[in-house]
């Protein structure tokens, strides 16, 4: 049984270092987390199993929920066929948004959260997502996240009978990728267990060249660390 002095916080989970950051910071917050990973036929598979592990080490509850949008395609993490793209410097990194893009992730991520917000009676949302830092995703800003408040508030039994408000928080949303190193770091999070990469090799060491890599690598070396996760030979760094 949960403490029941302690609000509720859904918190997703995708095992990278932004996510692992905000279940930390959940933790120190007062939340009582519960993490929800989502596999949705990603080639990084591994991210799940870091996923496990960082709720393990956190003490969390963490559940699974298993949407192939595989079937979808349009996105090079979920279509073979598609390339990861590899050594873009920063302002191709920024420019448009990229072939890594899953269409509606987010947005999916979010209504299943909320599902099991109603379900474990939680009114707390946290979700990892940067607006510095997005490789030009739509679904990390502000405004999306507000938008997906208004729409919980009709979409939802406790919001439209009960008047509950449900609140998407956000706690990377204008943090550098150094401040987040910073920030976990500061938290303790153990991001000697989370993975980043879009195109992990076949023993799970990140490439250190796809645009997830290389926002992770300046993170890390712009707050003048290093990062602690295996690198595949002839990747960063």
């Amino acid at each position: 049984m949960g403490d029941p002095l302690k609000p509720k916080a859904i918190v997703l989970l995708s095992g990278g270092l932004d996510s692992t950051t905000c279940a930390a910071w959940a933790l120190r917050e007062g939340y009582e987390v519960v993490a929800l990973s989502l596999d949705y036929g990603q080639r990084q598979r591994i991210e799940l199993e870091r996923a496990r592990a960082v709720a393990t080490r956190l003490g969390v509850e963490h559940r699974v929920v298993k949407v192939d949008l595989a079937v979808l395609g349009g996105s090079a993490l979920t279509d073979p066929a598609l390339d990861v793209p590899k050594d873009r410097d920063e302002e191709a990194i920024g420019a448009g948004v990229p072939v890594t893009y899953v269409p509606a992730r987010n947005t999916i991520l979010l209504s299943l959260a909320l599902g099991l917000a109603e379900v474990v009676d939680a009114r707390h949302l946290v979700i990892g997502v940067n607006r510095l830092d997005y490789s030009g995703y739509p679904d990390c800003r502000a405004p999306f996240l507000r938008a997906f408040e208004e729409l919980a508030q009709v979409a939802t039994r406790a919001g439209a009978e009960e008047g509950v408000r449900f609140e998407v928080l956000a706690p990377l949303l204008d943090l550098s990728k150094a401040d987040i190193v910073r920030l976990a770091r500061s938290l303790e999070a153990p991001i000697e267990l989370t993975h980043s990469c879009y195109d992990p090799d076949p023993e799970g060491r990140s490439c250190g060249r796809c645009d997830a890599c290389r926002l992770r690598l300046r993170g890390f070396a712009e707050a003048g660390c290093e990062d602690p996760i295996p690198y595949a030979e002839g990747g960063a760094p």
